[in-house]
């Protein structure tokens, strides 16, 4: 009764859309889990973010999971997960994407779930990573153990927002390390929320992939 009266004084909306969620919704409403523009690109071995690699970084398979425009219910839905304490966003649309994932032959095999990870004075100034609160919901609907101890960011680099392609890529060239050789020789799959240029995780890779790892990468989004 008490929680009835609350969602009627300060009623839950959607993050993506802004409308009030039902009580069987979650975060996301059943509207906006329906008709975000998805891409299906971890279907098609030749998709755009898979090509975004090709030539730079030996990736396995590259996907995400939705379509990027300005002023969309994605870039809504990003905006809550990134800027205003949305963790459990990522969350929920992790786990979208993993049921997905686990239904595409070039996702097969895989061993760990790995988010780019954050610095941590960027994580201390945000309380949270939401790439690892993507890839919570990926490994748990994957059915796959999650590692967000090996792979860490050595330097915090300035913001990626408004840097051109050259400068995006100068920017994050050698700020990755891995901590103990536990990822060698395994499948990861790498998360992150969006991919733009692919240059955060193309220096993620090429770390991994000294440790003889396969990389496989997912994105909530693609711009």
């Amino acid at each position: 009764m008490f929680n009835d009266f609350f969602n009627l004084i300060f009623p839950k909306l959607c993050c993506a859309c802004n409308t009030t969620l039902l009580k069987n919704e979650k975060v996301i409403c059943v509207n906006c889990v329906l008709t975000l523009p998805k891409t299906n690109f971890h279907l098609d071995k030749e998709n755009p973010v898979n090509k975004v690699f090709w030539g730079r970084v030996q990736v396995e398979m590259a996907t995400s999971f939705y379509l990027f425009s300005k002023k969309s219910r994605v870039q809504h839905l990003l905006h809550q997960l990134k800027y205003k304490g949305g963790k459990y966003v990522g969350a929920v649309v992790g786990e979208l994407l993993g049921n997905d994932l686990k239904k595409a032959k070039y996702f097969k095999g895989i061993d760990f779930v790995i988010p780019v990870p954050l610095h941590k004075n960027k994580l201390k100034k945000r309380g949270y990573n939401q790439s690892e609160w993507i890839a919570k919901g990926v490994a748990e609907a994957m059915n796959i153990s999650i590692n967000t101890t090996t792979l860490f960011r050595k330097e915090d680099s300035q913001t990626q927002t408004r840097k051109s392609r050259y400068k995006r890529w100068e920017n994050v060239g050698e700020i990755f390390g891995i901590a103990t050789n536990e990822l060698e020789g395994k499948k990861v799959l790498l998360i992150d929320d969006v991919v733009t240029t692919g240059a955060t995780i193309e220096a993620c890779a090429q770390v991994l992939i000294k440790q003889n790892c396969k990389v496989y990468v997912a994105t909530i989004a693609y711009a």
